[in-house]
């Protein structure tokens, strides 16, 4: 065991994650489309492997070739692009049927340029060519989600604000044209990270997630957390996951996704945010994110009677109990034997042990209690976040670092509390991110297998790897060398990721970026 467990209330296992542009853009785009794709398809490359389904380049480049015909109103051009289309479907489906990796997924990140008549099929073809049959498209991040802001009635305001573009649903689009191409597409979804906006009214305040030393992370620069994440500035704004109020405006959200029929919704920032430096740890009560007042309220709650509820409160307002709290707690309630809450045993005669002799056992069973009630926070609002995914019979996924819940130390844990390993699994797919940098796949591997080892049995794990294809990146091997080592260790795995669309066509992911809408 390595959280510290309670009955009932338990971290039990737990080891604390030419389309048609706007005239100022169509020139630059035609040159960066032409120059990536002359780029791509000269390079060698071992990933045209049969294990990858990837499309021959001369192939992939006819159906480019039809595709900005067709856009010109080319009508034989336009039914010969349709058949090439459905030919590498078909390629790639049956391809996946003869392959160990049944699913090869890619993440990426849409813009509003992306609204452009025939910029998604161009983008979704390019994923095709690398042979995937999976797309995560971010649908939820830095307090922005991806649905038209004529018919978003979540919280948030939406990713696509130029005029124009307002009855425009970018996630119902990427779904059919996905569809068109044979390509699964999951809508990708921030957690507890609900970005600026969400905090900027007195109610979205007090659904902040705060710790013992009045911190939040909305100044997240100047406090030693995390100030930027792949979210951008502002993706480290952490909502308590106790807060009515955050679960109901979450829940309204992921409905309104589910009801575009994505195949299926992946949750990703379901966790607290990680420390630098020392704060990287959370080894004291204070380091914990418990201490908004609806957490405190649902910690106060665990209590079994008066003794535990008073025990409970000092420990968390001064981070410590003396031997006087104790025997100032007897006093007041004398007819209670002992201070009981959730998932506590009293000690074998600890009726008539010292208070020197018990205060050490009793702080420790507090420490254990407030620890395990952080972690139950995140996990209550994963099984809260994927009933509207499950009442629509669509597939739902949790997204986690391996060592998001590892231990540090005699009484330390990783401050992320991400207990992953009591994640749903009946219904949810798993999805660890394999990120480790060690120049070589066998780390990547032992982190995968560190999730197999806390897995029930019949849970789909889908690995996400970040690299590139044919090339080392940032301390880690290939995309081709990380899956071979992954299929050679681990052979149960048959579904991968890649992070991101963006690593592999960064010329394009930079185009689309800025491209700006008239």
């Amino acid at each position: 065991m390595y959280f510290p467990a309670t009955k009932n209330l338990t971290v039990s296992s737990m080891r604390i994650p030419t389309r048609k542009w706007p005239q100022r853009c169509l020139l630059g785009l035609l040159t960066t489309s032409i120059s990536i794709a002359q780029a791509y398809h000269a390079a060698p490359s071992q990933a045209q492997n049969a294990d990858y389904c990837q499309i021959p380049p001369s192939e992939a480049n006819t159906k480019n070739v039809l595709r900005l015909a067709a856009r010109k109103g080319d009508s034989e051009s336009k039914a010969k692009y349709s058949e090439i289309v459905q030919k590498h479907v078909t390629y790639v489906q049956q391809c996946r049927e003869k392959s160990w990796l049944k699913n090869q997924a890619i993440w990426i990140r849409l813009y509003p340029c992306d609204t452009s008549p025939g910029a998604l099929e161009e983008i979704f073809d390019r994923m095709v060519n690398k042979g995937y049959n999976q797309v995560y498209v971010a649908t939820f991040y830095a307090g922005r989600v991806l649905l038209p802001s004529s018919d978003n009635s979540t919280t948030w305001s939406s990713v696509l604000t130029t005029k124009g573009t307002e009855k425009t649903d970018l996630l119902a689009d990427s779904i059919r044209i996905g569809k068109e191409r044979g390509l699964k597409v999951y809508a990708w979804l921030y957690g507890l990270s609900f970005g600026p906006q969400y905090v900027a009214t007195p109610e979205g305040q007090a659904a902040l997630a705060v710790n013992g030393r009045g911190e939040t992370t909305l100044l997240s620069s100047t406090n030693g957390f995390q100030s930027t994440e792949s979210g951008g500035a502002g993706a480290t704004v952490f909502i308590d996951p106790y807060s009515n109020k955050a679960r109901r405006d979450y829940r309204t959200m992921v409905q309104e996704v589910a009801r575009r029929r994505p195949d299926g919704v992946l949750l990703d920032y379901i966790r607290f945010p990680r420390g630098q430096g020392p704060q990287s740890v959370a080894s004291q009560v204070q380091d914990l994110w418990i201490y908004s007042a609806e957490s405190r309220q649902a910690l106060s709650a665990l209590a079994h009677n008066s003794k535990g509820t008073e025990l409970i409160q000092r420990y968390v307002d001064r981070g410590t109990i003396t031997v006087n709290d104790l025997k100032e707690v007897d006093k007041l309630y004398p007819d209670e034997d002992f201070p009981l809450w959730e998932g506590r045993t009293p000690l074998e005669g600890e009726a008539k042990m010292t208070y020197e002799n018990k205060l050490a056992w009793i702080e420790w069973d507090l420490w254990q209690l407030t620890v395990a009630h952080a972690s139950q926070g995140v996990v209550s609002f994963v099984e809260q976040a994927v009933l509207p995914v499950e009442q629509q019979k669509l597939k739902s996924g949790v997204v986690f670092f391996p060592e998001g819940n590892k231990p540090v130390g005699r009484r330390g844990y990783d401050s992320r509390l991400q207990a992953w390993d009591r994640f749903p699994t009946k219904t949810t797919e798993w999805h660890p991110m394999a990120y480790a940098t060690c120049d070589r796949s066998e780390c990547i591997v032992n982190s995968i297998q560190r999730v197999l080892n806390s897995a029930p049995p019949n849970t789909m794990v889908v690995p996400a790897l970040a690299g590139n294809w044919s090339k080392p990146l940032e301390g880690r091997p290939s995309l081709e060398e990380q899956m071979d080592g992954i299929h050679k260790s681990l052979p149960q795995i048959q579904s991968i990721s890649h992070f991101a669309f963006s690593w592999q066509e960064p010329e394009l992911d930079y185009y689309r970026s800025s491209c700006k809408l008239k």
